[in-house]
């Protein structure tokens, strides 16, 4: 299969995943208002996917590495696709957190999978060429997942907004089987292989300032539309329109991260905690002053694209 196109379907299918992930941030209160529970029970459709993801992020790549590819993504497709569908249809609250946790799950495998199979497609110098392109599908999930949903949801219908979700996941499904080859892993690492990586202390220094950074930007966003429309009285489409300029300024704060850590890397590290907490007493301080709050978010968005580096 020409490269080109299957770097194109697994950036799709990355999007997608994304998307699924990132866009519950913005329907919140909305959820809230559809299932008659608090914004904060609400939040559960959020955090209890990323608890998924903590939790198998470090066991199933592991674990199914022996599968053929092909049929992995089918899988983690499918699965997010039935999720997507029960989401769409259900009126029970419990039953929504199971469409949105069994997903998460699968969530790693399907981006583990993805840049591994970008870099292998192609010459070994292009490789990070490649698995680039692939990263676009994460920044799309981020820029146009929030806002997309939220306005989906807030002009015509909540279910409306999940079946957006799932489209995206529907084509690359399709896509995946038609166009994607098989994939049979020839090569395998033996478990103590891939385990033996866990013995450094620097990997789990990074892991937990990655997962605390992490949080302090997603534990805040996923409640930032709720904190926008009621203390910051915005109406529903300027919110929409507000996420889309965070995911946005993600885009050069990415840039700028990395030109950052590439020159100083340990002084960026040190910097970056103290000037995101001081951002978020700002926040807490101007919250009720939309103009403000509007160019915090954008400042904001800058601060969370240095982040994901």
């Amino acid at each position: 299969m020409n490269s080109a196109k299957l770097v194109l379907i697994l950036t799709i299918g990355v999007f997608g995943i994304l998307n699924t992930e990132m866009g519950f941030m913005g329907l919140l209160p909305l959820i809230a208002q559809e299932y008659g529970i608090s914004v904060a029970q609400a939040g559960l459709t959020v955090s209890l996917f990323a608890l998924g993801i903590g939790i198998s992020a470090p066991i199933m790549p592991l674990l199914l590495s022996g599968v053929n590819r092909k049929t992995m993504m089918l899988v983690v497709l499918g699965v997010f696709l039935v999720g997507n569908i029960v989401s769409i249809f259900t009126t029970d609250f419990n039953v929504l957190l199971a469409a949105r946790v069994i997903p998460a799950i699968f969530h790693p495998i399907y981006c583990s999978l993805a840049f591994a199979v970008a870099a292998a497609s192609v010459a070994p110098e292009d490789a990070p060429k490649a698995v680039s392109k692939v990263f676009i599908g994460v920044s799309a999930g981020m820029v146009l997942g929030v806002p997309v949903s939220s306005y989906l949801a807030s002009t015509f219908s909540l279910p409306i907004a999940m079946s957006f979700f799932g489209i995206v996941n529907l084509i690359t499904f399709l896509a995946t089987i038609f166009m994607v080859p098989s994939m049979p892993v020839t090569e395998r690492k033996s478990y103590g292989e891939q385990l033996s990586v866990l013995k450094k202390p620097v990997l789990w220094i990074s892991m937990i300032g990655v997962i605390l950074m992490n949080a302090s930007i997603f534990g805040v966003f996923s409640y930032a539309s709720d904190y926008l429309n009621n203390v910051s009285n915005m109406s529903w489409t300027v919110i929409s329109l507000v996420l889309f300029v965070y995911g946005l300024a993600n885009i050069p704060g990415s840039v700028i991260g990395g030109n950052l850590l590439s020159k100083m890397p340990l002084k960026t590290a040190v910097a970056y905690p103290i000037v995101l907490g001081l951002l978020y007493v700002i926040m807490a301080t101007l919250g009720t002053n939309p103009i403000m709050m509007a160019a915090i978010i954008l400042v904001w968005g800058v601060l969370g694209g240095i982040g994901a580096n």
